[in-house]
């Protein structure tokens, strides 16, 4: 039933009230407004707008607790805003693309005057996880026999990167140059040997990647200021 208006101001109104929504249709939008009530909720919302990410790294980047996050995914997955997958043994949550989500996105970025990232941002994302793959891929190799000893040139060559940005990638991701590090790697091997086997140093150092004992028992005191035969005493 239709009820007249007890005041009249043209004709607007009633036009309006004739293509109101229903109340429900209201209450659905409501619901979704309450939802997004908390901010760090809805800065959870926008993060994973552009991203995949674990409750953890959330936690961080947003600097709350883990249990903290956890509740506000709860809440936005159970208003279908939010899918998760498991990637090992964790659990990885990303926005669901939806007419909805995109509008609450758009929404959200035009009310606090902020941006999606840009193309290039993706693209610097995209190339810098590629560099970190081949750089851990090197690593890998490098480890897996320390009696082999491969040039920079050689393993950029091997695993199709710039000699100069593998120089640069392995120091950022892992401290130090290849051969730094691959020298620290060798004598904490050595170390494990010295202490846990009866092996002759000898045997040790060709076990480790060098030709002699001379060249071992050299390199070994550079790093840990004693002898091996003086460490193997002194543990």
């Amino acid at each position: 039933m239709i009820h007249q208006l007890p005041h009249h101001h043209g004709t607007l109104t009633e036009r309006l009230r004739i293509q109101m929504p229903q109340e429900a249709g209201f209450d659905a939008a409501s619901d979704i407004f309450k939802a997004m009530s908390d901010g760090k909720r809805l800065q959870i919302f926008w993060l994973l707008c552009h991203c995949e990410e674990c409750v953890f790294n959330i936690a961080t980047l947003l600097s709350m607790n883990a249990s903290t996050v956890s509740h506000h995914l709860k809440q936005l997955k159970a208003e279908g805003f939010v899918a998760s997958r498991r990637v090992g043994k964790e659990v990885i949550y990303t926005v669901v693309k939806t007419p909805k989500t995109e509008i609450l996105h758009e929404l959200a970025e035009a009310l606090i005057e902020t941006a999606c990232p840009t193309r290039e941002v993706f693209e610097e994302c995209r190339e810098y996880d590629s560099q970190l793959s081949v750089v851990n891929a090197v690593h890998d190799e490098l480890v897996s026999d320390i009696t082999k000893h491969s040039t920079i040139d050689e393993l950029a060559q091997r695993f199709h990167i710039n000699a100069t940005t593998l120089k640069m990638e392995f120091k950022r991701v892992f401290g130090m140059p290849i051969a730094a590090y691959m020298k620290d790697y060798r004598i904490r091997r050595a170390k494990e040997l010295l202490t846990g086997t009866d092996m002759p140093i000898a045997e040790i150092a060709h076990e480790v990647g060098y030709e002699n004992q001379s060249k071992f028992t050299q390199a070994f005191k550079s790093v840990t200021g004693t002898l091996p035969k003086e460490y193997r005493k002194l543990t």
